[in-house]
């Protein structure tokens, strides 16, 4: 298995080495480097299962190494990133179940799942997404600044204040902390809660925190903006992301509370006489 693997990172050599690229130089995809490892390490943690499985070829995955190998040209053919990184993917998912067959597939399906996110999304979608969040978070903290009492004029995604104009760009548009958040709950539910069901409930819950805290975060700026406009730049712009990005973090973790509070009180033991 390891030589197969070897071979395919060989094959893929050009398609990753552009998306570790891209790990390093688009902020929105810094988690990408935590992502291999993390899903290596829960594979390494599953060896006894995996080990306990009797390999069975399963003929179907040289299908799937077809695919890859097929969308990896098209992908090429049409500079596509997106259809070259996922054909990756998909290579390894047929390797698998190839050599392994089906049962092994399953036994590793959590750690593959996880791989997805360290592609990034395709740009037509990305688009799609960051704008309808930059318009969010701009009217959230518009209604919000204006209960505080601070004057404010909301023109698209720009907010006209009288110390200066914020401008919520797509880096603020909360696509960031929405990709890292969501990739974090699933993680933080496999570590610390044995229910299966608890990584799509968490990860649901997830979507709505990084949303609602991002806008937060713009209101936040707007305050600090009329106290000392540096502060809405810059070093302490980049500093109020991370502590927004841990508030949200700590919200997840009480989301998981909640959840298994309202779980264990709907199946808790019944009450003997």
């Amino acid at each position: 298995m390891a030589s197969i693997f070897a071979l395919l990172v060989i094959c893929y050599f050009p398609v990753l080495k552009h998306l570790v690229g891209q790990w390093a130089d688009d902020a929105d995809m810094g988690h990408g480097f935590f992502v291999p490892a993390i899903a290596a390490y829960v594979a390494w943690q599953r060896r006894e299962q995996v080990l306990a499985i009797q390999p069975k070829a399963n003929y179907w995955g040289l299908l799937l190494l077809a695919w890859g190998a097929c969308q990896l040209i098209v992908g090429m053919l049409g500079v596509e990133l997106f259809l070259q990184r996922t054909a990756f993917l998909i290579s390894v998912l047929g390797a698998i179940l190839t050599i392994g067959g089906f049962r092994i597939v399953k036994a590793l399906a959590f750690p593959l799942f996880l791989l997805l996110f360290m592609i990034p999304i395709p740009a037509i979608l990305y688009t799609q997404i960051t704008f309808p969040l930059q318009i969010f978070a701009s009217r959230v903290a518009e209604n919000l600044l204006a209960l505080l009492g601070i004057p404010v004029l909301r023109d698209g995604n720009v907010l006209e204040l009288a110390s200066q104009k914020l401008s919520v760009v797509e880096a603020c548009s909360g696509i960031r902390s929405l990709l890292s958040l969501t990739f974090l709950s699933l993680v933080y539910a496999y570590f610390f809660d044995s229910k299966v069901w608890m990584r799509a409930a968490l990860f649901l819950a997830t979507i709505p925190i990084a949303i609602l805290a991002n806008a937060g975060r713009v209101t936040i700026t707007g305050i600090l903006s009329e106290w000392r406009t540096d502060l809405a730049q810059g070093f302490f712009h980049s500093v109020e992301g991370w502590v927004i990005f841990l508030v949200a973090m700590v919200f997840m973790v009480l989301a998981h509370r909640v959840i298994n509070f309202i779980y264990g009180a709907v199946h808790g033991s019944p009450k003997h006489a």
